[in-house]
């Protein structure tokens, strides 16, 4: 069974982006400005993370 524990969103706004974090387990909300030039390299750092998680071993992982 799956637990969703948070939900996040890039939300661009005029010409700046925000990320909103939403904690489903404490129920709270946070928002925070984000540059564009982060925006730019989200999908190469979401890329270098799943590389990291995958090639970790089971006890090497938080």
């Amino acid at each position: 069974m799956e637990t969703l524990l948070y939900s996040a969103e890039l939300i661009q706004e005029g010409g700046t982006y925000k990320l909103v974090v939403q904690d489903l387990v404490r129920d709270t909300v946070q928002t925070t400005p984000v540059p564009k030039s982060a925006v730019d390299r989200l999908p190469t750092f979401l890329s270098v993370l799943s590389s990291k998680l995958n090639s970790a071993s089971p006890r090497g992982r938080w």
